[in-house]
């Protein structure tokens, strides 16, 4: 296989797949909690860094096509690679609605009345899925161009609402630190699941290893690099957005950034930052398909998944794997939208259903390096306690933590789609099985 992306364009990948349609709408979901939200940020941004260094040092040990699921399957044998492969690409056929109505809301700032149609949010979102899903089936190489243009030009907008915006505070905003009537440790988990989500997609690059140039060191960099830079940008932005923005007002915003930047420079700057958000959404939505199909091509590879799933079309693109998934996506966009009337209310819901799952993974790979290790054969003084250690576990603690601020609702329901993928695992056998006698 031909090996397109390079260190620039896998750090897109990372920052285009964590930034997307999450943060910008992070500010209004998070209004409710004021001054521990910003607390929020930088503990997970703690927690997302030490995720990243994780994924750095297996890709490491380990570039394989698959990324989570390849260190799993290394580490802890077939099954539970299969159960990581199983719940990370539910967690992103599950995730990619979310993202589209995020970048609908943003639209929402030039069309107004595209509320006020029946279907019109829905209808936006599902043509703009399908149309990334046209753009991935022409192969990693397209894919991780206009993901590198993309990135490039939604980020000096966001940049500067994030660091100029600053000098347009108001403190006060702020105050008094905790507004809810729970405690503080209550709502800082209660903001758990809206940052995370936020943070999804540290592992990025990890995932299409096969496509990476020099993925010993390409992968590893762009992961760190990455991350490093949205928690930069989520701290701040989050943190200007609140002090310009009164808590009301910013509860009752769809577009808040857009909104905070009018503010501060006129109605001419709240269209620009809604550009920049719909074409962030685009960039996540690019990110995310392509790593949709690549963990189940990889799953296919080792006989774990069926088999059309390492299907390559001529651009060498599993394209089975990505109509399959995208089938997926467009029914529970579908179905969620006609059972709930509200855009934020589907949107949370199926934040907490794609960030249970997706933790499963993140579970596993903070605990596999020493395993991966043994099995091998390499000498285990490349696991130094002192460095791998503590990070591992703060970043299992986190993972935890998130899951539990996702709530039990969302919890039961990951863990009902986890245990579905069991007969599927083992029919699989069977069939691989008979074909064999």
């Amino acid at each position: 296989m031909t090996r397109t992306l390079g260190p620039w364009t896998c750090t897109a990948l990372v920052v285009g797949n964590i930034i997307g349609s999450g943060f910008f709408l992070a500010p209004a979901a998070l209004a409710p909690f004021g001054a521990v939200a910003i607390i929020g940020w930088i503990v997970m941004s703690i927690g997302a860094l030490c995720l990243s260094l994780v994924f750095a040092r297996l890709s490491r040990v380990a570039p394989e096509t698959g990324g989570p699921y390849a260190y799993t399957r290394l580490g802890f044998g077939d099954f539970a690679g299969f159960l990581v492969a199983w719940g990370y690409w539910i967690a992103v056929w599950v995730a990619l609605p979310a993202i589209a109505l995020g970048a609908t809301d943003y639209l929402l700032y030039f069309v107004p009345g595209l509320s006020d149609l029946p279907g019109g949010g829905t209808t936006v979102a599902l043509a703009m899925m399908i149309g990334v899903g046209l753009l991935n089936l022409r192969g990693a190489e397209t894919v991780g161009v206009f993901q590198l243009v993309i990135v490039c030009i939604k980020m000096i907008p966001f940049l500067a609402v994030s660091f100029v915006g600053l000098f347009w505070m108001d403190w006060g905003h702020f105050t008094p630190i905790n507004p809810t009537p729970h405690s503080f440790l209550l709502a800082l988990a209660g903001t758990a699941p809206f940052i995370m989500f936020a943070f999804t997609g540290v592992e990025s690059a990890t995932v299409p290893a096969g496509d990476v140039k020099d993925p010993n060191r390409t992968i590893a960099f762009a992961t760190v690099v990455g991350t490093l830079l949205a928690a930069l940008v989520y701290t701040f932005g989050t943190l200007t957005v609140m002090g310009v923005m009164d808590a009301d007002a910013l509860a009752q915003s769809t577009a808040p950034f857009s909104d905070a930047a009018s503010l501060i420079w006129g109605d001419w700057a709240g269209y620009v930052i809604a550009v920049a958000a719909v074409l962030s959404s685009v960039a996540a939505l690019n990110g995310w398909t392509l790593l949709m199909a690549q963990v189940p091509l990889a799953a296919a590879r080792h006989g774990l998944f069926p088999a059309w799933f390492s299907k390559l079309n001529k651009n060498g693109v599993p394209a089975k794997g990505i109509v399959i998934s995208m089938a997926l996506s467009v029914a529970i966009l579908l179905f969620k939208s006609f059972a709930s009337s509200s855009l934020l209310g589907l949107y949370e819901y199926l934040i907490d259903l794609s960030i249970v799952t997706d933790m499963v993974s993140y579970l596993f790979c903070c605990c596999v390096e020493g395993l991966i290790l043994i099995s091998l054969g390499r000498r285990i003084g490349f696991l130094n306690p002192w460095t791998y250690l503590p990070v591992a576990g703060i970043a299992f603690v986190f993972s935890l933590l998130t899951i539990y601020g996702a709530g039990a609702e969302a919890a039961m329901w990951s863990f009902l789609l986890l245990l579905a993928g069991i007969p599927i695992f083992v029919l699989n056998r069977i069939l691989q099985a008979a074909r064999q006698d």
